[in-house]
């Protein structure tokens, strides 16, 4: 099966680079590639990609406002987000417009690979450690509102969902709650399912957003 990549960023160098990178792999391919954000979302509705690279700032319209638009479409591709910092507020507002995880633009060859195929299969491609890690670091506005799902939660997927937002793997899960690794992957999926959450790096976040875990500066 051949993955098809469209690349967005508004530096050639950079578009050049990832699709050499790309263009490299037997199972993947270039369907497009564009300098705006604005000609990335056309170039996605034309290209129907199964990922996108899209830089998070970029000229006439930014990552993630072009990310927000091509999430909108209907069956959308998974997005990662590229930038030059693992500490920043724009990354950060790229995960809660619905990205899928970010990369550096410093990333290997083999990582940038590795993090397509991974999105494809439906994984996010940043730990949750190094989500905490961007949170720790960026004011989220607004007062703390747990949302009426989460309250909806077992005692213990609630315990489970936060263990998940300090980054912990679901081998330290169980460890910590006297559990089986099968039991917490049960109880991690029902989080994602009562919350109407993708993945892990979602459950981060929301667990930021609602006071459940605070920063640590």
């Amino acid at each position: 099966m051949t993955i098809r990549v469209f690349l967005a960023d508004d530096q050639a160098l950079v578009r050049d680079g990832l699709a050499m990178i790309v263009s490299a792999q037997d199972d993947l391919v270039v369907v497009g590639e564009a300098g705006d954000g604005a000609a990335a979302v056309d170039g996605v509705r034309r290209t129907s990609p199964d990922v996108v690279l899209m830089d998070v700032r970029m000229p006439v319209l930014d990552g993630i406002g072009a990310t927000e638009r091509i999430l909108s479409y209907p069956a959308p591709p998974r997005v990662l987000m590229l930038t030059t910092f693992d500490v920043d507020e724009h990354a950060f507002a790229a995960l809660r417009a619905g990205a899928n995880g970010f990369l550096l633009k410093s990333a290997r060859g083999e990582e940038v690979v590795a993090a397509i195929r991974s999105v494809h299969r439906g994984d996010a491609v940043i730990a949750p450690g190094l989500t905490r890690r961007l949170l720790d670091q960026v004011d989220l506005p607004g007062p703390r509102v747990v949302p009426p799902a989460v309250r909806r939660l077992t005692d213990r997927e609630r315990e489970v969902m936060v263990e998940v937002a300090t980054g912990a793997s679901n081998a330290e899960i169980a460890a910590r709650l006297f559990l089986s690794e099968a039991t917490v992957k049960t109880h991690v999926g029902r989080v994602l399912d009562k919350l109407g959450l993708r993945d892990r790096v979602q459950v981060v976040v929301l667990a930021y957003e609602a006071g459940l875990v605070r920063p640590q500066r």
